[in-house]
């Protein structure tokens, strides 16, 4: 969590806990702030965080569908966030299971699912990340590291 507080700080923004009736986490870029459901798990928390952090990263408004580009846009930068591919590989080792890579990397099913369709390339009985953390932005490697 502490990476995430620290990338947050690095964009300027501020993040709070509360009470939200119609969605787990949202970016408010006239406030500069990225509010979250105190009501989510750990894992989710963290889910949700990098997603509206992926928001702050492009800019996002944030009032496009959920199957906008900018959504997509969003849950990818999550998944590149949260996911290293060294430990999704050593997740997939012991079971393909979603269910069971996410609990072994403390994320929702949501972001395992998006680092599959967004993220990796199978080819053959090879699997290839298409973005590894070298090719992250200088922010969100410097946070990283």
């Amino acid at each position: 969590m502490r990476d995430l507080l620290n990338l947050a700080a690095r964009y300027g923004v501020r993040v709070e806990m509360c009470h939200i009736a119609d969605a787990n986490g949202y970016y408010d870029e006239n406030e500069g702030r990225i509010f979250i459901d105190i009501s989510l798990t750990p894992d989710e928390v963290r889910s949700v965080f990098a997603h509206e952090l992926g928001h702050v990263h492009y800019g996002h408004a944030c009032d496009a569908g959920p199957n906008s580009p900018e959504e997509r846009q969003a849950r990818a930068y999550a998944a590149y966030l949260l996911v290293h591919p060294e430990d999704y590989a050593d997740a997939e080792r012991v079971s393909s299971d979603a269910f069971y890579i996410a609990e072994e990397l403390g994320v929702t099913l949501g972001i395992v699912d998006d680092y599959r369709a967004m993220c990796l390339q199978r080819l053959g009985e090879r699997t290839y990340s298409r973005s590894p953390r070298g090719h992250l932005t200088n922010d969100l490697a410097r946070a990283l590291s």
